[in-house]
């Protein structure tokens, strides 16, 4: 090869090259931020509406309907989710993968704005938003304070949020828990009653009477003045002094009167605890483009400062939860594997090559590769993360691929009698196609990955690229470091028995010399026995195959990952306050917090979820505790946070009977739903309903389902009113004027606002706590009667009865619709998946209810199936190379057969490891189609060279697997020794990265011990078939020449 030899005489230009390529990768480390996985987006949009005081049903009907309607023409839409709550609409849009999720966004909100008009009055202005992973908060503070609780919820808000607002790349702050200052106008009903007013006369007066007006000016002829009306009220006795009616003849009527005006605090809604310390939770959330470590430590820096400048008051931020721990504890696990993977490596390459010189020249192409890849990562806008990094550990083995291959065939060029550089220059032009073909191979694989629309196709790109990257610069290392440095270093070793580490390569040598032969005994076996290999081989294949149809290895989308945090919902009835919801909790923690493996617990109580799909609806009646534990090496046993979860939930459900617990681990990835989500549709709701109970119940008996829910709950208790219209005509009033009394009286009017120290505070005018506990003082709420000229009763024209409602009402692609959800324990949510659908089909669901799969089943169907056409366009690109390489359409497919013989392995290993099938095992088999055929284009070129010298096919291909068994051995090690440390990893991440690892090792083991044989058997076959058929064609032709030779 001339480049090669251009290399050799003027190294200058490949020093300059990888000086640059080092100096570069060396500054963009530097650069590279860390993050625990690349950012990838879904595209799904959420539109919320808040309708305040409406019912479910209103809810569906005046929001959730129209909106339905509005965005079901939108362009790439997969499926449409609307749920109708209790004074809000969440309408979940999800489009096709690889849509764009920001023109998509900008479409629908222009589809909105035509529509906003037909919404009711009272409706707000609806809200639009993407979802995306990073939408979960990367950090939960806990806020605490000496100072009374209202003045440090109003310094938390006003003085400390802005502060980490300001930090860049902070998205949104979400504020739970806490007593926020409230003016609070608790009207008593007996005393409106007595004086003949109604509630909105008072709420209507104080509004009326707290206002500022610009009225102006005053000009005079040298000056102008504003002129303001300032009727804002100075004081609490402004409030209380206030006039709302004066009886012809009587004393005015005061809100002092019929009131009573405090400085107190909202009715709490939620309550936030930090291992039983009561405070202000801080959910901080980053944007989707910034880096959650930067973030942690920027607040961390100003929470400091804060809690300095606030000592006297003992301000403090207890950290509850902080992602970034978590991502650098994982970018250390992966480092430490890469670094141990080279090690290894390194002892594998000293242990084939015997000296330090030769692993040296060798283990060259690792250090050029990766610092380059860092280069190529900063380019790309690639950050140091779970996948970048787990591709560097794996692709240790590979990058030593081709100057092994290189090396050792310089190496046979010496021991011929060469001279190094004659030795270099003919082993790299002899074997130099094949490095080639090896490398593209490895490096093609990857190619359809890049097309791939999938939910998590931007981490498969990453990891995809940086693989490739980093060999094609091994394949550069290989034709240009590697031939200079043997040029001028390399010699053949003469192992001295004396020396003990030499007599331990001898011993090794004689081993290998002694495999070798047998090999090759073996192999000439093989040639003449192919029906009895074939059927040993066939064996092999039935054998997996009853291995697999023990259901030993499962399937799901992605494993959760164990970071050691579990989430566990406290769901008590229905009717339970928030004060009582918060005694249970407490008790609840209490008993969690003796636990030695408890580190800690960030309670949530009645407040809203947190999770990527949440609505933002709480409830008095539910807790959340977020659990954090100790290391796994600290727990009894050693427990898996699942496995710990679960013995701990078991030991609440014996001590509180009562109460509903719920359980579920904190994966790396959390999608927000359930990895079990079955939607059942149809036009009748309940039977909707009725099927979705049945089916949760045949779910809860499978094994492996835990967590069993439906998400229309019936018998949620509410007081329902019932206007009598003609009464209430007579007496004056009309819907507006009731709907609006009984909003004051149960829910409050805060329209108008106390001005203190330049800060705004809520007047919340509503019935006094006592007056608003029960059905009956519904019936009793006073309304003025114009045509009566009297104070009349709600019982007087309504009727009030207890009943019971949905909290919830669902509709999918606008047909009413329940969802059944399920989380999994000790299965894969796959074969879980498997197990209900096959229920489904032998027991199928009434008619006219149909099934649709959401969670993990879709997104592995999507995943899968996207995989497996980038399997099968992977191959085809592979077996175009290869036709390159050999300008042969046959041999191609000999090389193909090492192939199937790999998954043989592959499937083994994840049976052995208890692994199962997701989408980082499934990339496994696509890398395995790239690596596993090199071994077999050794055999195949070195066969076909002997066969263009004259060397007898059978004595060729038995040659040919002699003489490339070194190196296959050489590489097919350094590859499955580098991945045994990620394989065997249990630190953060690791369940990622072991089923990947696993996958590879199984596979190219099992390809190196049979693609040796069945190969060259292959190889063989096909020469004898291609022999006879060139006989064949000869004979025909001398018979049509004999024939025309005969007719002449």
């Amino acid at each position: 090869m001339k480049f090669v030899e251009t290399i050799i005489k003027r190294p200058s230009l490949i020093i300059v090259l990888f000086a640059i390529l080092t100096i570069g990768g060396l500054f963009s480390y530097r650069m590279l931020s860390y993050e625990l996985l690349p950012e990838f987006s879904t595209p799904v949009i959420t539109i919320t509406t808040v309708y305040p005081g409406a019912a479910p049903s209103e809810v569906e009907t005046e929001i959730s309907r129209k909106i339905e309607d509005a965005v079901s023409g939108l362009d790439n839409l997969d499926d449409v989710k609307a749920n109708s709550f209790e004074n809000a609409s969440v309408v979940v849009v999800q489009f096709k993968a690889g849509t764009d999720i920001d023109l998509a966004l900008q479409d629908a909100q222009r589809e909105i704005d035509k529509m906003v008009s037909d919404l009711p009055d009272d409706a707000e202005q609806p809200s639009l938003s993407k979802i995306s992973p990073s939408d979960q908060p990367i950090m939960q503070l806990l806020a605490t304070s000496t100072l009374p609780n209202e003045v440090f919820y109003q310094q938390v808000e006003d003085k400390y949020l802005p502060v980490l607002q300001q930090i860049k790349g902070v998205a949104d702050i979400t504020m739970v828990g806490g007593d926020k200052r409230e003016i609070r106008i608790n009207v008593n009903d007996d005393k409106l009653n007595y004086y003949g007013l109604s509630l909105l006369q008072v709420s209507q007066a104080i509004n009326q009477a707290n206002l500022d007006f610009p009225t102006g000016k005053v000009k005079s002829t040298t000056e102008n003045m504003t002129l303001r009306l300032a009727g804002k009220f100075a004081s609490m006795d402004d409030i209380r002094k206030l006039v709302i009616a004066t009886p012809a003849n009587g004393s005015p009527i005061r809100v002092g009167d019929v009131a009573n005006v405090t400085d107190g605090i909202t009715e709490p809604t939620s309550i936030s605890r930090f291992n039983g310390q009561n405070g202000i939770g801080l959910f901080i959330k980053k944007q989707s483009d910034a880096n959650a470590v930067e973030i942690s430590k920027l607040v961390q820096e100003k929470l400091a400062v804060v809690e300095k400048e606030n000592a006297k008051d003992k301000v403090n931020f207890a950290i509850a939860y902080d992602s970034s721990v978590f991502t650098l504890a994982s970018v250390e696990a992966v480092t430490h594997d890469l670094i141990l993977a080279v090690g290894l490596v390194a002892l594998v390459m000293l242990l084939f090559l015997h000296s330090l010189r030769n692993a040296f020249i060798v283990m060259v192409s690792v250090p050029a590769s990766l610092i380059s890849a860092f280069l190529f990562m900063y380019v790309m806008g690639y950050s140091l993360n779970l996948m970048t990094l787990l591709a560097l550990s794996l692709v240790i083995g590979i990058l030593v691929d081709d100057s092994i291959v290189v090396l050792e065939n310089i190496q046979r060029h010496l021991e011929m009698g060469k001279d190094r550089w004659r030795a270099t220059l003919d082993g790299v032009s002899e074997i130099g196609f094949a490095a080639v073909a090896i490398t593209l191979v490895i490096v093609v694989v990857f190619v359809p990955i890049t097309f791939v629309d999938a939910v998590i196709a931007d981490l498969l790109r990453q990891f995809s690229l940086t693989v490739a990257f980093a060999t094609l610069v091994s394949l550069l290392v290989s034709f240009t470091l590697t031939p200079w440095l043997t040029s001028n270093l390399a010699k053949l070793e003469h192992l001295n028995p004396k020396n003990p580490f030499q007599a331990f390569l001898l011993w090794f040598e004689k081993g290998l010399t002694s495999l070798t032969a047998g090999y090759h005994s073996s192999l000439a076996w093989v040639l003449s026995h192919k029906l009895a290999f074939t059927g040993i081989l066939g064996a092999i294949f039935v054998f997996t195959g009853w291995v697999m149809s023990l259901g030993i290895i499962g399937s799901e989308f992605v494993a959760q990952g164990d970071q050691g945090k579990f989430l566990l919902t406290v769901k008590l009835d229905k009717s339970v306050s928030l004060q009582q919801n918060n005694l249970t909790s407490r008790a609840i923690e209490n008993y969690l917090r003796k636990k030695p493996e408890v580190q800690t617990i960030f309670a949530n109580v009645g407040g809203a979820s947190t999770g990527v799909n949440s609505t933002g609806q709480g409830s008095t009646n539910r807790t959340e505790l977020t659990v954090q534990l100790a290391d796994a090496a600290e727990r009894p046993g050693q427990k898996p946070t699942e496995q710990y979860m679960m013995d701990v939930r078991k030991e609440l459900e014996d001590r509180f009977p009562a109460i509903e617990f719920g359980s579920s681990v904190i994966g790396i990835v959390n999608s927000g739903t359930a990895p079990i989500e079955i939607f059942l549709s149809g036009n009748d709701v309940n039977q909707n309903l009725a099927a979705a109970q049945e089916l949760a119940n045949r779910i809860s008996r499978t094994p492996g389902a835990n967590d069993v829910n439906v998400s229309v709950e019936s018998g949620n208790p509410e007081v329902r009113v019932e206007i009598d219209r003609e009464k209430m005509a007579k007496l004056g009033l009309n819907i507006q004027t009731v709907g609006g009394t009984l909003q004051n009286a149960f829910a409050g009017n805060d329209d108008s606002k106390f001005r203190d120290n330049g800060e705004d505070y809520d007047i919340r005018v509503m019935l006094d706590a006592f007056d608003r506990k029960n059905p009956d003082d519904v019936k009793s709420i006073n309304f003025f009667s114009p045509s009566a000229n009297r104070s009349v009763r709600l019982a007087e024209f309504a009727n009030v009865s207890l009943s019971n409602g949905p909290s919830l009402l669902e509709r999918k692609n606008r047909r009413s619709s329940v969802t059944v959800t399920a989380n999994t324990l000790g299965t894969g949510s796959g074969t879980l998946t498997a197990v209900i659908q096959a229920d489904l089909a032998k027991n199928p669901l009434p008619s006219g209810v149909t099934v649709s799969w959401g969670g993990d089943a879709k997104n592995q169907s999507e995943g899968f199936g996207s995989l497996g056409i980038a399997m099968l366009a992977g191959l085809m690109l592979v077996y175009f190379i290869m036709v390159l390489l050999y300008d042969s359409f046959v041999y191609p497919f000999v090389v193909l057969f090492s192939i199937p013989v790999a998954v043989i392995g592959a499937l083994l290993a994840l049976a052995l490891s208890s692994s199962n099938i997701g989408i980082f095992a499934m990339l496994g088999m696509l890398m395995l189609i790239g690596l596993v055929v090199k071994n077999a284009i050794l055999i195949v070129d070195f066969a076909n060279q002997q066969k263009a010298d004259g060397v007898p096919f059978r004595q060729a291909i038995l040659h040919a697997g002699e003489e490339r068994l070194r190196p296959i051995l050489m590489t097919t090690i350094a590859m499955v020794i580098g991945m045994i440390p990620i394989a065997t990893a249990s630190g953060a991440g690791a369940e990622w990265k072991n089923s990947l690892a696993w996958v590879l090792i199984g596979g190219l083991t099992s390809s190196m011990v049979l693609t040796i044989y069945l190969v060259p058997m292959m190889y063989y076959i096909v020469d004898r078939i291609q022999e006879k058929w060139t006989n064949f064609r000869s004979k025909s032709k001398t018979t049509e020449v004999i024939e025309e030779v005969a007719v002449s």
